[in-house]
C-alpha cells in the first residue's frame, strides 16, 4: 500500500466517504436500528448524551452524503451525521447475508461479510441492524465525529452550513468556478480545498485534477482563462468519478465499508509521485513536491502551466 507524505494530514475525501456510503446502502436503508450502543461520551467533539436512545428503534430512510459527511435520515425526523476523522470506519458484519454483492459490483453475494467480530478498544458507536447486521464506527484516533440534527434543520448545521456546492452536482459548472475564482489572489490549489467554494475536494483529489488539466498548483485562482476553467470543471468530475469506481485511494487507514482497500492510488498521475517521470505523454518532464500551506502539492513544471505564464 502507498504511503502519503509524513507531514500530510489524511482525511478520507469525497470519493473514500461516497465508497463507504455505498457500502452501507444495503444494510441500512429501509431497514430499522433495533439498538444503538454509544460507549463512550465524545469523538472529535461531545456525543448527544441521548444519542442511543434517539437511534434505538429508527428507520433509516434515506442514506446521503454531503462533502465529507454520511447523513443518515431517520423516521423520526432527525439525520444521524457521520464524519469519519481521520482514521474513523464504518465496518459491516453480517454472519449469513447474501447482501455482499451490493458492496463491489461482480463480486459473489456475501464475499465480503463474516461473523461478528469480538469488540475492539476503539469501537465507539454500534448499530445492530434489523436483519441481523452489525455497523460499528471504530476509530482509533477519535477525530472522527458524529451528531445528530434535526432534518429540517441540516443546512443550518455548523459542519455543513459554510459549505460549497458538490463538484459532481448541477450547480458546480463553469460560470460558477469563474466566478469564484474572479480576483482571488490565493493559490488555486487553495482556493480548491476551500469547503466553501466546492464541497469534498481534498489535497489528493486536487493534485489530481490540477496535472490534469495542466495547472500549476501555485498560481494564483484569479489568474486562470476562461478556458482554463472550462477544462478544469469537467477534469475534476472525472477524477471523482473514477476514484469512486476504484473504491477511493487507500492511504494510511482508510478502509471501505467491507474492510476493503480502494485502488485509486494505483492511478496516481502526481499525487506521492515526486522525483518520477510525469506520465503525461510527450511530457518529458519530472513530478516535483513542494509545501503549500502545510500540505503537500506535487505537479510537473513542465506541462502545468506555472505562475509566470499566468
Amino acid at each position: 500500500m502507498r504511503r502519503s507524505p509524513s507531514e500530510d494530514v489524511i482525511m478520507p475525501e469525497l470519493p473514500e466517504v461516497e465508497t463507504v456510503r455505498r457500502g452501507l446502502l444495503p444494510v441500512m436503508a429501509g431497514r430499522t436500528i433495533t439498538h444503538a450502543a454509544v460507549n463512550r461520551p465524545d469523538l472529535r467533539w461531545p456525543l448527544p448524551s441521548d444519542m442511543a436512545v434517539r437511534l434505538t428503534g429508527q428507520p433509516v430512510i434515506a442514506l446521503r452524503r454531503r462533502s465529507k459527511y454520511i447523513l443518515a435520515d431517520l423516521g423520526s425526523g432527525e439525520t444521524l451525521i457521520v464524519h469519519l476523522g481521520m482514521s474513523g470506519r464504518m465496518l459491516i458484519s453480517d454472519p449469513g447475508s447474501d447482501l455482499g454483492a451490493g458492496l463491489m459490483p461482480g463480486k459473489e453475494a456475501g464475499i465480503f461479510y463474516h461473523d461478528h467480530p469480538a469488540p475492539q478498544k476503539h469501537d465507539h458507536v454500534v448499530l445492530t441492524m434489523e436483519g441481523g447486521a452489525r455497523i460499528t464506527f471504530n476509530d482509533a484516533r477519535r477525530f472522527g465525529a458524529m451528531d445528530l440534527c434535526a432534518t429540517n434543520l441540516l443546512g443550518a448545521h455548523k459542519m455543513l452550513v459554510n459549505l460549497g456546492p458538490e463538484p459532481l452536482g448541477n450547480a458546480f459548472d463553469e460560470p460558477y468556478l469563474a466566478a469564484r475564482l474572479a480576483g482571488r489572489m490565493t493559490p488555486i490549489k487553495s482556493a480548491l480545498l476551500d469547503q466553501g467554494i466546492i464541497a469534498g475536494l481534498g489535497n489528493i483529489y486536487v493534485c489530481e485534477a490540477l496535472h490534469r488539466a495542466g495547472i500549476s498548483p501555485l498560481r494564483l485562482a484569479g489568474s486562470l482563462r476562461p478556458k482554463e476553467v472550462a477544462t478544469l470543471v469537467p477534469v475534476i468530475r472525472t477524477v471523482l468519478d473514477e476514484a469512486i469506481a476504484a473504491g477511493g485511494s487507500s492511504l494510511r487507514d482508510y478502509r471501505q465499508a467491507n474492510g476493503a482497500l480502494g485502488y485509486f492510488q494505483h492511478g496516481f498521475q502526481a499525487y506521492d509521485r515526486a522525483g518520477q517521470p510525469c506520465l503525461r505523454p510527450g511530457c518529458g518532464g519530472e513530478i516535483v513536491r513542494v509545501v503549500q500551506a502545510g500540505r503537500s502539492s506535487f505537479f510537473c513544471p513542465s506541462c502545468q502551466v506555472g505562475p509566470e505564464l499566468g
